[in-house]
């Protein structure tokens, strides 16, 4: 990842910095607005539990730190599921609260319309952003291994390819800071689960032996799974960026869940395409 801002707020992925057409970033935890413990100090989020005076003083220096003002910035309300919603002219035409009671359940976003920033809110679980070079088609996904389990990134390119015609070789990818192997620690249940929707679970994952303190447990790389359903898209190697952090070891970088509990911040992972001419003025 590369570094977007002078002070290190924002950060971005090379893969995407190459393409003129888009803007995107991903936040850092530090210099933000936030003061409540665990959520110090730039988390956008606003369903995670932190003072909404906060939230929304972080968001306008997010817009102050973008090169231009998106027209809409969304943010779904996740549930670790496979809902994904279409962002068109009809959804941005209703009612700010009718566009809030949408995002409800929602964990992936996708759309085409310019000046439109879509976001996803992580702390371990994987941000993916997905930029559709011909079509110019984006979105963003939020997968932590329920969604992994749910296949919800090949749910994502297979309805942008319904919706924009979209073929995967000609995906731009970016997989964010997240959880990594050594630190995702689950269940037998998990890894069981896995094999019952026919994963090769074992490429992904490894497994520890059980102690005096705690069962039999695995590791999961879920990094490793998302690229591999990406491969078998058809979705190439040089088309796939990974940011290779893990927000559990660099938790003073990056919302950890895991390590500061879940009444803690979240990182924000946004991605919206140039329309200089519905850009609102900063």
């Amino acid at each position: 990842m590369i570094s977007l801002t002078p002070d290190h707020q924002l950060w971005g992925y090379e893969l995407f910095q190459q393409e003129s057409s888009i803007t995107h970033f991903v936040t850092h935890r530090q210099g933000g607005f936030s003061t409540k413990k665990g959520y110090e100090s730039f988390n956008l989020s606003p369903y995670c539990g932190d003072e909404i005076e906060a939230v929304d003083r972080n968001k306008e220096l997010l817009f102050h730190l973008l090169p231009s003002k998106p027209k809409w910035f969304l943010q779904p309300y996740q549930t670790h599921q496979d809902q994904i919603g279409v962002i068109d002219s009809a959804f941005l035409s209703l009612p700010q609260l009718e566009q809030k009671k949408s995002l409800q359940g929602i964990d992936a976003l996708i759309t085409n319309v310019p000046a439109c920033c879509i976001t996803i809110a992580t702390a371990d679980c994987v941000p993916i952003l997905l930029y559709d070079v011909e079509n110019k088609a984006i979105a963003a996904i939020h997968s932590g291994w329920r969604g992994a389990l749910l296949r919800i990134v090949e749910k994502v390119v297979h309805r942008m390819r319904t919706v924009y015609g979209t073929n995967p070789a000609h995906l731009r990818v970016a997989i964010g800071p997240s959880i990594s192997q050594d630190a995702f620690e689950v269940g037998v249940e998990v890894y069981e689960a896995f094999r019952r929707e026919q994963f090769n679970v074992d490429s992904f994952s490894y497994y520890k032996p059980p102690t005096e303190s705690k069962g039999e447990k695995y590791h999961l790389d879920l990094w490793k799974c998302i690229i591999q359903s990406l491969y078998k898209l058809g979705v190439s190697k040089q088309q796939i960026e990974l940011a290779n952090l893990c927000t559990y070891t660099d938790y003073k970088s990056f919302f950890s869940a895991r390590r500061l509990g879940i009444q803690s911040g979240r990182i924000t992972s946004g991605i919206y395409l140039h329309d200089t001419s519905l850009f609102n003025d900063k």
